[in-house]
């Protein structure tokens, strides 16, 4: 699952650095939880939290079905 996790961030990743962004893969836990640090402007903007349920999960989850959720860390 984690290789399908790492090509699926590779479909949101340029939407990110176009705003100076980027999202990194922390780990993909056995139950289906994928944890990814943003960073860049991303770390430390306000809309961070929507950007990541808004656009990475749900990018995530079209194409990972077997993801459960996205967490922060």
């Amino acid at each position: 699952m984690e290789d399908k996790v790492k090509e699926a961030l590779e479909i949101v990743r340029p939407m990110l650095q176009q705003d100076g962004g980027d999202v990194e893969l922390v780990e993909v836990t056995e139950d289906g939880v994928v944890r990814v640090r943003l960073q860049g402007t991303c770390a430390g903007c306000p809309m961070a939290q929507m950007t990541l349920s808004h656009g990475v999960e749900r990018i995530l989850k079209q194409h990972v079905p077997e993801i459960k959720a996205v967490e922060p860390v």
